[in-house]
C-alpha cells in the first residue's frame, strides 16, 4: 500500500516554477519513496533538531515529514541544494 503524498503551497510552487523535466523526475522520486518510505534509501536521511527528512535528486533536495497516523507524505519545501535548509 502506498503513502499519499501532500504537498505545502511552498512546494507546489517549486515545482510549478523549475523546468519540466526536473519537475517530474521528482515527483518520480517521491512516488517511489511512497511506496516504502521507511525502506533504506541512500538519498534520504533523518535532518537533525525537527522531525523531518531530507530527499537528496541530483542538485535538489525535498524535506518532507511522515505522518503516520493518516499515512501521508507531506512535501514542506523543493528547493536547490543550497536553499533547502533554513
Amino acid at each position: 500500500m502506498a503513502w499519499t503524498i501532500e504537498y505545502s503551497n511552498e512546494a507546489r510552487k517549486a515545482l510549478k516554477r523549475m523546468p519540466a523535466n526536473i519537475s517530474s523526475l521528482i515527483e518520480a522520486k517521491l512516488t517511489l519513496l511512497s511506496q516504502n518510505p521507511y525502506a533504506p534509501n541512500n538519498n534520504v536521511k533523518k535532518l537533525q533538531g525537527r522531525a523531518a527528512y531530507r530527499l537528496r535528486i541530483g542538485d535538489w533536495r525535498a524535506i518532507y515529514e511522515l505522518q503516520d497516523e493518516i499515512i501521508t507524505i507531506y512535501i514542506v519545501t523543493v528547493a536547490p541544494r543550497g536553499g533547502a535548509y533554513p
